[in-house]
């Protein structure tokens, strides 16, 4: 079924872009709201959108893990000039709609993308630096291969995001708790979906993501963030932070090796999400997603440097180099708060100042659950955990931190 949004403004000399779903307006409105005044967006979605009408000129409701009931839904539509997708459970799908469109996206390097074994692989050809890894399908091979690597390993899922079952493990009692938690998790986007499982080397040292626009082989670097991990053994994305002065981009070693990945993949043309960790023996893959980060992070790259990441994703979309301009000199930081409790019932939910008022550098705040829900902390409750986060932009990065610590501070739960 295809709608008008109401209220839209058609201007052809947009592009229509195509955006395959869309994710929690918390979370990704204002990936929409750099992109619209730049292009006539056109979602595909299984519901019917709602805060994105603001957004969009038109929507079709489709199901959009079929690729063929998008293709012939695609075909009501005129001079579509990309296909754009962040949802991560999309991803595939978004990718064989844009190669049957003719647009740019490539399946096999969104699938070595996807899948963290294949990358694996494929870092390995190239002889891109990566911690060892094994795929293991019992607790027994999971044993050997940590004794292999020796303690401490990291094990995690091939294909979910956000960290979500990535564990430090210590040793061998450690290590068959793990394999039972994370054999037992599940996919919430794809319905019968079970975890392949790797236990690897555990690369410790300092962890940075790297989005990167891509055309034609050239690659763009737009927003580096530097990750803050909680709720060990979990491997829990708790914050991230964006410095527009960052030195990280201009060192010869860290771009080398961002080339080298996407060349080792073959992805030549779309955004990635690379996670990468600065080791005393230099920086090694710790994974790639083939779409634009999460937790806000592309937010925090504009409000720090002033570069539109989804206007550069949507451009090398639709087969066009991206513009990558620094206007400002900023640092800006997220932070993710959960419950105290496990099945902590959500009655109330605020952040209060009190009279003083928010510090200067708060920038957004924002509430997550609905009350009567059910959230609980790691290990039981990881990114759909979460009940509200901060975000704070400042001249520095204590600036930014002090401002989180006061929102920290701020957010009451289940208090009247």
């Amino acid at each position: 079924m295809w709608s008008r949004a109401s209220g839209s403004t058609i201007n052809a000399m947009r592009p229509l872009l195509l955006v395959i779903r869309t994710g929690k307006r918390e979370f990704r409105e204002y990936l929409l709201r750099s992109i619209a005044p730049h292009y006539r967006v056109h979602m595909f979605a299984v519901a019917a959108p709602s805060w994105e009408l603001d957004y969009v000129d038109g929507y079709t409701r489709v199901d959009t893990g079929d690729v063929d009931a998008m293709v012939k839904a695609a075909q009501d539509l005129d001079d579509i000039s990309g296909v754009l997708c962040w949802d991560e459970a999309r991803i595939p799908h978004a990718a064989e709609l844009a190669k049957a469109l003719d647009l740019p996206g490539d399946p096999a390097s969104i699938a070595r993308c996807r899948d963290k074994q294949l990358t694996r692989q494929a870092l390995a050809a190239a002889g891109v630096p990566q911690p060892g890894s094994r795929q293991v399908d019992d607790v027994g091979q999971a044993l050997e291969a940590a004794h292999h690597f020796g303690y401490p390993v990291i094990i995690k899922p091939t294909d979910l995001a956000v960290s979500a079952g990535v564990m430090r493990v210590g040793d061998d009692e450690q290590m068959v708790s793990a394999f039972e938690y994370v054999s037992g998790l599940k996919h919430g986007g794809i319905p019968g979906w079970k975890p392949t499982i790797l236990v690897e080397e555990c690369a410790q040292g300092k962890e940075i993501s790297i989005d990167t626009a891509v055309h034609r082989g050239d690659i763009y670097p737009l927003c580096l963030a530097h990750k803050e991990i909680g709720y060990a053994p979990y491997c829990i994305e708790v914050g991230h932070h964006v410095q527009a002065d960052e030195p990280l981009l201009h060192d010869p070693e860290l771009l080398g090796l961002l080339q080298d990945i996407h060349r080792a993949l073959g992805f030549t043309d779309g955004v990635t999400h690379t996670e990468i960790m600065l080791t005393a023996d230099g920086p090694k893959v710790i994974e790639v997603n083939g779409r634009l980060g999460g937790d806000v992070i592309p937010y925090l790259g504009w409000q720090a440097t002033g570069v539109d990441t989804a206007l550069a994703a949507a451009a090398v979309a639709c087969g066009n180099p991206p513009q990558v301009v620094h206007d400002r000199n900023l640092v800006a930081a997220v932070r993710f708060f959960y419950p105290a409790a496990e099945d902590t019932v959500m009655r109330s939910i605020r952040f209060d100042f009190g009279p003083q008022g928010a510090p200067p550098a708060v920038d957004q705040l924002a509430v997550l659950p609905k009350i009567g829900s059910v959230k609980s902390p790691p290990p039981k409750g990881t990114v759909a955990g979460r009940i509200a986060f901060a975000t704070a932009v400042g001249q520095s990065l204590h600036d930014c931190r002090l401002a989180l610590d006061a929102a920290e501070k701020a957010l009451l739960v289940n208090e009247d």
